[in-house]
C-alpha cells in the first residue's frame, strides 16, 4: 500500500490491521527516523519535533493505539502535506 494511501485509510478512523512495514514507510516518507530499537519497540523520531513515535511489531500489525497516536501527530503538525 502506497503511503497516500495509507494515510487517507489511517486519517479516516481505520486503525487495525495496520501492516508494520507499511508504517514504517509512512513514517519515513513524512520525515521520522529511526533512532533505536528496544525490544519490539520501535522509536521513530523527527527534526525539529519533541514528541517521539514508538510502534510495535504485534504479528505483523502496527497496535490500534499507537496508529490513533500517530494520526494525531500527523493532524497536530499538519505532516500529510509534507
Amino acid at each position: 500500500m502506497k503511503s497516500k494511501k495509507l494515510l487517507l485509510k489511517i486519517s479516516t478512523g481505520h486503525y487495525k490491521n495496520i501492516k508494520f512495514r507499511e508504517m514504517q514507510v509512512l513514517l519515513e516518507d513524512i520525515g521520522f527516523e529511526l533512532k533505536r530499537v528496544a525490544g519490539s519497540h520501535h522509536i521513530y523520531a523527527r527534526a525539529g519535533m519533541e514528541e517521539i513515535v514508538n510502534i510495535q511489531n504485534v504479528g505483523g500489525d502496527v497496535k490500534p493505539y499507537q496508529v490513533r497516536q500517530i494520526v494525531k501527530l500527523i493532524e497536530r503538525y499538519d505532516l500529510a502535506g509534507d
